[in-house]
């Protein structure tokens, strides 16, 4: 059998820009974390422009020109800063506020100033602020002092107007028009109740598209004016429409759909009484994102995953035609080893259905396969058909792989989404013991042989899987998890607590009830062997809840425990990977 490593040195590429002149830059990740590559073709040999060892997290050329912005943190810790890439290369650190938080804004039309929200006042609240694109570190204008939680959806066609996004939880937002000379902020969603508005794009007439689930149980494809006029100019009942991207010289748009995970794409042109559709591109079936337009809009550039096709950048007309332009090498594994998942639904406690996916193992023996059951994070989150190279591995290594979408996760419209706040959490675990009930009927499923695993607040749902039903575990596998709701809470970033009491509860009102459901506090219950990873530098989960929760259950039952000094919420870099994959594979070896 390859070993893990063979499949963590699978590549991928995505986030794309294009320049005038048709370049196309993205972030790939060939030597071993995201940096800023260029290419002129389809499948050309591509240009490595930026060389550091922390992660990129986007890129995105000047108006009419070849300059680069791009955005990176240090060691994980998400206080990221933005950057200049000239065309000689040369790279400019524009902000300079390592302790502060920088939220790209984007370029004014002219390419003369950029924008970005900031927290660099107040840790716990951003601020809007205008910078001349040679100006550093402090020449950046204040234009705005904000109280919560702000980002910046771009420049209005005559550079006088800042489109800005607050959200107040995952599930309440507001959008405003910011006059950049006055200062003066202009409310354009009052609602009651909760109303997600997202994916902002300004259109050539100043209006804004978007999607919204204003008045809606799913996301529909909207456009606001700039009186705060509101009109669907496109819906699904069943599905969200769950992104736009809008060239803003042509009026030509692609939006997407999610159909139960998988990306639906629609390109399509404004007119007066909404949106006429051209086309569809022929695209697999997976997820696809981060649309850029070429000049003119005749084509777009787009990243495109599934189950069996890791991330590449492909470029797609209107007419269907596609061509892949990114060539992420899969490190030599043949790509038609990969295997796809079946979506499939399993009857809950209280009669819903769940929908999954769930990869049978290729062969199992007479006995039955062992399975691992992959929880997201979020939980304001879906698990979607994209690649993932951990999958690919232990596929191959004879386990099944079983990803659920429990209530709360996305994709599924609103009223899904709000099955698991706060009183009602623990219904979702619940729904992880269906989920088990369902693979006990499968036939090539060993029952003694089932691993829980998850990220984030799947750490949290795969701990407390672990304390809640401890009998059906042979193994369990928690990533940057949650093991205490009250220390979590405490010890989070002081941008994130607000957003976060919102969908958990709060310190002041919920604290008892935040402690009954912490798997910490159950500790004990757990029988199965547990590894814990973790980064040091992690601002969302902090690195206390790996050590908690490992100290208290290795009393009586055997734990090991991974901490890296230079990860944050997550394990990007490949050699960290590789060591902590590895561990956890010998680790599911020995006890599973």
């Amino acid at each position: 059998m390859r070993k893990i490593e063979r499949y963590l040195n699978v590549r991928s590429a995505g986030g794309a820009s294009v320049s005038a002149d048709g370049t196309l830059a993205c972030l790939l990740d060939t030597t071993g974390t995201p940096q800023v590559w260029t290419l002129d073709e389809p499948q050309g040999w591509p240009e490595q422009r930026t060389f550091f060892d922390e992660s990129v997290s986007f890129c995105e050329f000047e108006p009419d020109g070849e300059t680069l912005a791009f955005g990176m943190d240090e060691g994980g810790n998400e206080r990221a800063q933005l950057y200049r890439l000239d065309p000689d290369g040369s790279i400019t650190n524009w902000t300079a506020h390592p302790a502060a938080k920088h939220r790209w804004g984007g370029w004014s039309s002219d390419g003369s100033q950029f924008a970005f929200a900031s927290n660099r006042r107040d840790e716990a609240v951003f601020d809007i602020y205008v910078q001349d694109r040679d100006a550093t570190g402090d020449d950046a204008d204040l234009v705005y002092e904000g109280d919560g939680w702000l980002s910046l959806a771009g420049w209005s066609p005559d550079d006088s107007t800042l489109l800005v996004h607050e959200a107040h939880s995952s599930f309440d937002h507001d959008v405003y028009a910011l006059d950049i000379a006055s200062g003066e902020l202009t409310h354009l969603t009052p609602h009651e109740g909760e109303v997600r508005y997202s994916s902002l794009e300004w259109g050539p007439d100043g209006d804004v598209y978007l999607v919204t689930d204003d008045g809606r149980d799913t996301l529909a494809l909207a456009r606001l004016t700039t009186d705060g006029d509101l009109s669907v100019v496109h819906a699904d009942d069943q599905w969200n429409v769950d992104g736009v991207a809008l060239d803003g010289d042509t009026g030509r748009l692609v939006y997407s759909r999610n159909v139960d995970g998988y990306t639906d794409l629609t390109v399509a042109d404004l007119t007066d009484d909404g949106i006429e559709r051209v086309g569809k591109p022929d695209l697999p079936d997976g997820v696809a994102g981060g649309v850029a337009f070429f000049d003119g809009a005749e084509r777009f550039a787009v990243t495109v995953t599934s189950d069996a096709d890791n991330a590449n950048v492909h470029v797609c007309s209107a007419d269907g035609e596609r061509e892949r332009w990114t060539n992420a090498s899969t490190a030599g594994l043949p790509r038609e080893g990969f295997r796809s998942a079946d979506l499939v639904h399993f009857e809950t406690f209280d009669g819903r259905e769940i929908p999954a996916y769930f990869t049978p193992p290729a062969d199992a023996s007479a006995g039955g396969a062992p399975v691992i059951v992959d929880i997201h994070g979020g939980p304001e989150s879906q698990r979607r058909p994209s690649f993932s190279a951990v999958k690919q591995y232990f596929l191959d290594a004879g386990y099944g792989y079983f990803e659920p979408n429990v209530r709360g996760s996305t994709g599924y419209g609103k009223a899904y989404t709000h099955l698991d706040d706060v009183e009602k959490r623990m219904d979702s675990v619940k729904d992880i013991r269906a989920g088990v009930e369902w693979l006990h009927d499968h036939g090539a499923v060993d029952d003694d042989r089932l691993v829980v695993m998850g990220g984030s607040y799947g750490g949290f749902m795969c701990l407390a899987a672990l304390t809640e039903y401890p009998d059906l575990w042979a193994a369990g596998v928690d990533i940057v998890g949650i093991a205490s709701f009250v220390t979590f809470l405490e010890n989070t970033g002081e941008w994130r607590r607000e957003l976060r009491e919102t969908e958990y509860g709060s310190l002041a009102a919920d604290r008892e009830f935040l402690e009954s459901v912490s798997p910490l506090n159950h500790a004990d219950e757990i029988r199965a062997p547990l590894f814990v990873l973790h980064g040091e530098n992690d601002p969302r989960v902090p690195v206390g809840e790996a050590e908690q929760i490992a100290a208290k259950a290795s009393d009586h039952v055997p734990v090991e425990k991974l901490i890296f000094d230079d990860e944050g919420h997550g394990i990007s870099k490949r050699a960290n990977r590789i060591e902590a994959y590895s561990q956890i594979a010998s680790f599911l070896d020995e006890h599973v």
